[in-house]
């Protein structure tokens, strides 16, 4: 965070505003559960979470916007235990689904239950500071870790993710890969109706691909029904429809502040969509169709 400057301006005359780290870490804790969800992509669903006879208290339990479990620890600034505790937690967490679930039923109700996904939980670390070796550490590590460091600037709270690693997944919505009967029933992939796709849309879906990774900061993760864009939240989510020979791409941008047009254009608030919940679909048949998109992207984009 070092490289963060942040000015008041007033009357053309720029001042520097220092940035510090929280009094106490509880108080971090705090202000990111009560806005997990704006902050973070993540629903918040418990606080100091006691794991019972594997020891310890989980910081925070959330759900994040692709049906992912998700575990948030927090340190005030710097603390080389804060990825070894929550690759502690993971373990306990890969034991209790059932745990996991009942949580969730209670907090989110039946349909987020039923997205829960599986094949890849999250550990995300907010600390004021990570070393070097933290962001070498969380790619040779194997699990989906998010290393995200804050900054307070008065009234003001910044957050920058660092570093993520995608680590390994088991098959989708975390069933093991080994019985042949039930991957035959497994619903396809958006990797597969991408495969199935005419080689037209295949070449907008790379344009489109192109123009998303072109923010360097820009993660790409396949999901099981989308490829999910993101910063530390989701930019855009991307679906395909090889039949219609579409695109179905979701983007975080508020409806009213988009010229809707049918047949291109969609407000999605209050219709779940997973991935990004309350954004705008845009539906995408050809390079054409890419270039009116175009701005509506790199809005989404720069609203993360």
């Amino acid at each position: 965070m070092s490289n963060l400057k942040v000015f008041r301006v007033r009357s053309g005359q720029a001042t520097e505003i220092s940035g510090a780290f929280v009094g106490v870490e509880r108080e971090l804790q705090r202000l990111i559960e009560a806005n997990m969800e704006a902050m973070l992509g993540i629903r918040f669903l418990a606080t100091e979470y006691r794991t019972g006879r594997h020891g310890g208290r989980i910081d925070s339990l959330g759900l994040d916007e692709n049906g992912t479990p998700v575990i948030v620890e927090y340190k005030r600034s710097r603390d080389q235990n804060v990825i070894s505790q929550g690759l502690s937690y993971l373990w306990w967490l890969h034991d209790h689904h059932h745990e996991f679930e009942s949580l969730t039923r209670e907090k989110l109700g039946d349909q987020a239950t039923r997205e829960i996904d599986w094949s890849a939980p999250r550990i995300v670390c907010v600390a004021g500071a990570f070393t070097r070796h933290d962001t070498v550490a969380v790619e040779m590590i194997g699990h989906r870790i998010d290393l995200v460091t804050y900054r307070v600037f008065q009234d003001l709270l910044t957050l920058q993710l660092i570093a993520s690693a995608s680590g390994g997944r088991t098959s989708p919505r975390g069933e093991t890969s080994g019985a042949a009967c039930a991957a035959s029933l497994a619903p396809k992939s958006v990797l597969q109706y991408l495969d199935e796709s005419s080689q037209d849309l295949k070449e907008v879906y790379a344009d489109l691909d192109e123009l998303l990774l072109s923010h360097q900061d820009v993660l790409k993760e396949p999901q099981l029904h989308y490829i999910a864009y993101r910063r530390i939240m989701n930019v855009a989510t991307v679906r395909v429809q090889p039949r219609n020979r579409l695109l179905v791409v979701n983007l975080r941008l508020d409806p009213e502040t988009v010229v809707l047009r049918e047949g291109f254009l969609r407000d999605m608030r209050g219709l779940g969509a997973l991935g990004i919940r309350d954004g705008v679909e845009v539906r995408i048949g050809s390079r054409e169709d890419l270039a009116r998109a175009t701005d509506l992207i790199q809005q989404s984009i720069a609203a993360v």
